[in-house]
C-alpha cells in the first residue's frame, strides 16, 4: 500500500481485508494493476485510486490518490474496465474502448506514443466490442462476433504481428489477430503474452514464452497464435 493501492486513505500495509473509502457496496467489478486499482459501480461509473505519474486514475491530473476518485467522463455507462502496469482501459454501454494513462508504446491505441490523463477513444473501437484486456504494454479487445484485435508493444509478438527487423516492435492502432477473425469467447492479457478462449473450448496463446507460458510444450515465443498443448 505504499502507493494507496488499498484505497483506505493510508499508505499502511494490510494482512487483511479492509474497506475501500466509499465503495462498501455498489461495486460491480474490481481490476488491480502495477500501484493503482479501478473499480465499476453497478450504475456503470468508474472510480480508481493508487499510483498516477502518467495518469492512469484518469481524473484529469497527475496526482496519486489514497481513495478513489471519478474517472473523467465515466460516471455511467461502463461494463467492464481493465488495467495494465500503467494505463487503463473501459468497454461503453455503446461497445466503444476508451483508454488512458502511459502510452510509450501505444497502448492506448489512438495513433499516438502520448500519454493521456483522461479517457479517449480506441479509434475503429468506438463499437461492437465486447471486453477489453490491457497487459503491461499491450492491450487487446474482443468483437461481438469473437475477433480479437490488439494494439501496443509487440517485443514478444504479444498483439499477434510479425516482428520486422529494424522496425519498432509496436502498433499504436488496433490490428487485427491472424486467425482470430471470430469464435473466440474469453481474452487475457498478460505481461509480455496474450490468451485467449475459443467457442470450441479451446485456448491458445501468443507472444513471450521463455518460461512456458504458451503451454505449448516449448519455450519458443510465437507472433501467432498456438494451440495450448494438449487441446
Amino acid at each position: 500500500n505504499d502507493h494507496w493501492n488499498l484505497g483506505d486513505g493510508t499508505t499502511n500495509y494490510s494482512y487483511v481485508p479492509i474497506d475501500v473509502t466509499g465503495l462498501t457496496s455498489d461495486v460491480a467489478q474490481v481490476v488491480a494493476g502495477y500501484n493503482h486499482t479501478c473499480a465499476l459501480t453497478n450504475s456503470g461509473g468508474v472510480k480508481c485510486w493508487g499510483y498516477n505519474n502518467n495518469g492512469q486514475l484518469g481524473d484529469g491530473t497527475i496526482g496519486n490518490s489514497s481513495t478513489p476518485v471519478d474517472v473523467t467522463g465515466l460516471t455511467s455507462g461502463v461494463t467492464q474496465v481493465s488495467v495494465g502496469e500503467y494505463h487503463s482501459c473501459v468497454v461503453t454501454s455503446a461497445g466503444g474502448v476508451k483508454c488512458w494513462g502511459y502510452n510509450n508504446f501505444g497502448q492506448l491505441g489512438n495513433g499516438t506514443t502520448n500519454y493521456s490523463i483522461v479517457p479517449i477513444d480506441v479509434p475503429g473501437l468506438t463499437s461492437g466490442v465486447t471486453q477489453v484486456s490491457a497487459g503491461r504494454y499491450h492491450t487487446c479487445a474482443m468483437t461481438g462476433a469473437g475477433g480479437v484485435k490488439c494494439w501496443g508493444a509487440n517485443n514478444y509478438g504479444q498483439i499477434g504481428q510479425v516482428i520486422i527487423p529494424n522496425q519498432v516492435p509496436q502498433s499504436v492502432r488496433a490490428v487485427s489477430v491472424a486467425g482470430m477473425a471470430l469464435g473466440v469467447i474469453q481474452l487475457t492479457a498478460g505481461s509480455h503474452h496474450t490468451c485467449v478462449v475459443t467457442g470450441a473450448g479451446g485456448a491458445k496463446c501468443w507472444g513471450f514464452n521463455i518460461e512456458g507460458q504458451l503451454g505449448d510444450g516449448t519455450t519458443s515465443s510465437s507472433h501467432v497464435p498456438i494451440d495450448v498443448y494438449p487441446n
